[in-house]
């Protein structure tokens, strides 16, 4: 009774924090606004929010290109400052509010943060959706055209690029042959579709942030883990696992995006230059996060392909069998797609039919 009696408390609590957040963001976009409007003969200033702070993508690819590239390519009349999303201040699953209220006027979501505001955002990312490189391209180019509307038309945002961090693994402390043999472990996950799969698979779930991942294998919080190839070697993960399944569980995905009128603000001139040159920093991201799903397998089981400034290892890789490919399949089919159709709704399950069923051949249950 007094939980049930509670819960409309608990709506109106989040309902008032919700207002009061979007209150603080329009006030917070009208001194942004004012601070950027500059005479016609002055550079455009961009304000960005990246993605996450220290890692490759960041740090040699998305920091240079707003840093000195952008400036160089449009002649000095484009200024940016770009930021990392996580060293910003800003919450992460507010992102798409932020960028909707202009508070953000150019910024970076992880798909899988945001996808609680709206679920759809993480199709294209479902867990054992998208096991290689190839499988994804192909996923996200199918359903892309979708995505470019949904924001645009639910959110005011105008997507200009989808980033890729490399594939995300499974790391074990002990030996295991093959995903049958997680059922009775502990593994960290990282968002509610991983959670789902390994629930499915018999294991228990632990949401532990990326920076608590090398002390709970460590301290027996958990068994397994699963998290990027190469950002897992970078951490030293491979210093307290000894077992790598090379299977891609989840990627990572992002967008960056822009509030539709900070970008219709851009002189004309300058938006379709913009638009291709981050076009190409896509690409970039993308065939970085290849090398370095393939890097990060080499270094964690020290291979001769590992590149110096990184950590080569001795771990066991475990081989990906013909059985564990048929699960996977069963995995989407029968667990995770869905589950994630009862977390999105029936616009969802149109969606995917429409854009990915036909050439993917799995169907979304319509209730």
């Amino acid at each position: 009774m007094v939980t049930n009696s509670n819960q409309p408390l608990h709506r109106g609590l989040f309902r008032t924090a919700r207002c009061l957040l979007q209150t603080w963001a329009m006030a917070i976009a009208v001194l942004l606004w004012s601070a950027t409007v500059v005479s016609a003969d002055e550079p455009v200033r961009l304000k960005i929010v990246g993605g996450l702070a220290g890692v490759s993508q960041y740090e040699r690819l998305e920091k240079p290109f707003w840093d000195q590239r952008v400036e160089a390519l449009t002649n000095g009349r484009i200024k940016a400052e770009v930021h990392p999303f996580d060293r910003s201040g800003l919450p992460g699953q507010e992102m798409l509010q932020l960028m909707r209220l202009g508070v953000v006027p150019f910024g970076t979501a992880l798909l899988a943060v945001v996808s609680g505001d709206e679920p759809e955002l993480n199709a294209v990312d479902l867990p054992v959706l998208n096991p290689d490189m190839r499988a994804l391209r192909k996923t996200v180019g199918l359903y892309r055209a979708h995505l470019h509307e949904m924001l645009r038309t639910k959110f005011g945002i105008e997507l200009l690029a989808i980033y890729t961090y490399p594939a995300q693994v499974i790391f074990c402390a002990k030996p295991f042959v093959g995903l049958s043999d997680l059922s009775g472990r502990r593994v960290r996950t990282s968002s509610v579709g991983q959670s789902e799969m390994m629930t499915a698979l018999g294991a228990t779930a632990a949401l532990v942030p990326f920076a608590d991942i090398v002390n709970a294998i460590r301290n027996g919080v958990v068994d397994c883990a699963i998290t990027g190839t190469l950002s897992g070697n970078e951490v030293g993960l491979s210093t307290v696992t000894s077992y790598i399944y090379p299977m891609a569980i989840s990627w990572g995905l992002s967008f960056f995006g822009a509030n539709t009128t900070a970008w219709q603000a851009l002189p004309i001139d300058l938006q379709q230059p913009l638009r291709e040159a981050i076009s190409g920093l896509e690409a970039q991201i993308w065939d970085a996060s290849d090398r370095e799903t393939a890097e990060g397998i080499a270094c964690n089981v020290g291979a001769l392909n590992c590149s110096s400034g990184h950590t080569p290892s001795h771990m066991t890789l475990v081989p990906i069998l013909p059985e564990d490919e048929a699960k996977r399949k069963r995995l989407l089919v029968d667990s995770v797609l869905p589950s994630w159709i009862h977390r999105c709704g029936p616009e969802c399950a149109a969606a995917w039919n429409q854009d990915l069923a036909p050439t993917l051949g799995i169907k979304a249950p319509v209730d």
